[in-house]
């Protein structure tokens, strides 16, 4: 029998062998771990949805950094949870907000100099209603105003900047945005803080359990009007374009495996640093999976996130990242 002078398989033969000529690589630097801060002390409340996640004070949240921080994470994507809310999402902005709070303890604390600190720049943790916006409403018709709410995002933006955040993420969806950002940290000296836009923010069923986790479900209507329509990948692009334009740094592509061919398409277009999300539906689903031994953890794990880095992240946002580092130490 003639055998082809090629055989694929010699490359194969062994672990060594394999990780000598694998082409795609996991590292613990390239993962960021979401926290989520309430206000109080010694709270570690599990979400129900989301095995293994909590809504942590800041006493607890320093915790989890410090196990982060120990693991070589690259960083950490930081949400809060009000103890109040209003229609105009007074606790996104305020001096003492309480992601404000988080930052700079953790910008106290010197062992966490490894992280990155990346501030979520959203309102809906913090509106009454849960739009990532102002809202005008006018009987049981209601608009999400574009304008008004990139005032307060902006505001929110250089806020956390003042706090400490290395980096602030908006992810509102909002037009125009990035470059009111870039406008109000430059005007308040932080014109060396990047910007690193949710581009492409999908309107995503995969969000369900952020929204328990996050109290961050809109309290009537949905965010279709301003979160991109899942089938357009050509309308992605144009979002990136805009971005760009107005000075965004880095990109976060959001979510990520039912989105993988816009990552690559990313990928294959922009030069800017571009990581990607592995949302909450799709942590909760895999963990629902392995709970009833549907698939294994650690090999299903690390094969998601490796289709993400696969399809061009640089780095990625998931709720993994810890079970991940330890994987790969």
């Amino acid at each position: 029998m003639n055998f082809p002078a090629t055989r694929l398989r010699r490359l194969r033969r062994t672990e060594a062998m394999r990780s000598l000529v694998r082409e795609t690589h996991l590292h613990p630097g390239a993962l960021i771990y979401p926290l989520f801060i309430c206000p109080g002390e010694g709270i570690r409340k599990e979400i129900g949805s989301m095995p293994g996640v909590f809504n942590l004070s800041i006493d607890e949240a320093i915790k989890e950094a410090e196990a982060c921080a120990a693991l070589g994470l690259g960083g950490l994507l930081l949400f809060g949870l009000p103890a109040q809310k209003d229609d105009n999402a007074t606790g996104a902005w305020a001096e003492d907000g309480i992601v404000q709070q988080a930052l700079r303890t953790i910008k106290q604390n010197k062992t966490l100099d490894s992280l990155v600190a990346i501030a979520d720049v959203c309102l809906c943790e913090y509106t009454s209603h849960g739009h990532c916006g102002v809202v005008a409403r006018d009987g049981d018709h209601y608009e999400i105003q574009n304008d008004s709410s990139v005032v307060l995002i902006a505001k929110t933006a250089a806020s956390l900047a003042q706090a400490g955040a290395d980096i602030v993420a908006p992810s509102d969806m909002m037009d125009g945005r990035v470059e009111a950002i870039r406008g109000a940290l430059d005007a308040g000296g932080h014109e060396q803080i990047p910007v690193m836009s949710y581009a492409s923010k999908f309107a995503s069923a995969f969000y369900g359990p952020f929204r328990e986790a996050a109290d961050s479900a809109p309290q009537f209507g949905d965010r279709r009007s301003y979160q991109m329509d899942g089938a357009n990948l050509r309308e992605a692009m144009r979002e990136i374009d805009q971005d760009m334009a107005e000075g965004a740094d880095m990109l976060l592509m959001k979510p990520a495996m039912p989105y993988l061919d816009v990552i690559r398409a990313a990928r294959e277009r922009y030069d800017l640093p571009m990581g990607a999300y592995q949302v909450s539906g799709e942590y909760s689903m895999l963990h629902a999976a392995f709970q009833r031994g549907w698939l294994e953890p650690e090999r299903t794990m690390m094969e998601s996130l490796l289709s993400i880095r696969r399809a061009g992240a640089d780095f990625i946002v998931t709720y993994f990242a810890k079970e991940a580092a330890k994987v790969l130490s």
